[in-house]
């Protein structure tokens, strides 16, 4: 063998580059016996899914505070929402390995007839409104007449007042929100800050929160099977809409 022969042999055994994989060709203790039968595991399924969708007025940042929880970025130009968005993440809560699709909807009214569809298959609903904006706070009214005619009354709800990085043009007190959150029956209240990404975690783990402390461990384990908590695929078109519901939460 000629002097230096071997490196460039043990390089075509690599196939160039850095040749981490060459003692294995040697016959490497480090890679040889039980060790070389390894495999890496599969990352575990998700126990199962929770939709949650995202409702208020256009501008009040609720494609922000979904890209902001689920990607952890923020743009501070966004476009607003056509018809519906949806993004997926994966949370772990109470020994529960939760894959959470949010639906982020848009605020113009005249897409008020494809959002409601996806009201009723929602476990949690986030109404947003923008502290800086009085007239997107007036409108929570509104939201609250379409949670009550087409969402599931079991539903959690989470009022969040976001754009608090905007403190100096605040126009809604955060004593006008909570008053506001009392009225409805089970209705959380949260401020938040997508661009400063303030109480952004808070608001998705807290929401999935109460969710599951509400559902026995045999109805989730039913739910599993058969219902929207089943893991199938994400849906591509909205789900026929419901029927209005007869009760309401407020006036």
């Amino acid at each position: 063998m000629e002097p230096g022969s071997g490196l460039p042999q043990q390089r075509r055994a690599g196939g160039g580059g850095l040749d981490l994989g060459a003692g294995s060709a040697a016959g490497s203790p480090a890679l040889s016996g039980p060790q070389s039968r390894r495999r890496k595991q599969p990352p575990r399924p998700a126990d199962f899914k929770l939709q949650v969708i995202i409702i208020g007025s256009r501008g009040v940042g609720k494609t922000s505070l979904m890209e902001r929880f689920t990607d952890d970025t923020f743009c501070e130009a966004c476009k607003s929402t056509v018809g519906v968005d949806f993004k997926i993440k994966t949370v772990e809560l109470r020994g529960k390995k939760i894959r959470l699709q949010i639906w982020d909807t848009a605020g113009q009214e005249r897409f008020n007839s494809i959002t409601s569809a996806y009201y009723r298959s929602a476990k949690g609903i986030i109404l947003v409104y923008d502290i800086t904006k009085k007239e997107t706070f007036d409108d929570l009214p509104k939201w609250m007449k379409m949670i009550d005619k087409y969402a599931s009354e079991d539903a959690e709800l989470l009022l969040v007042g976001n754009k608090l990085d905007c403190e100096v043009d605040r126009e809604i007190t955060r004593q006008q929100g909570e008053k506001f959150a009392q009225q409805i029956t089970g209705m959380r209240f949260c401020e938040a800050s997508a661009k400063d990404n303030f109480n952004v975690d808070e608001i998705f783990l807290k929401l999935v929160d109460d969710i599951l402390k509400k559902m026995p461990l045999d109805v989730i384990r039913n739910e599993l099977s058969n219902s929207i908590l089943s893991l199938q695929p994400e849906p591509e078109i909205p789900p026929e809409l419901p029927p209005p519901r007869p009760h309401v939460r407020c006036c």
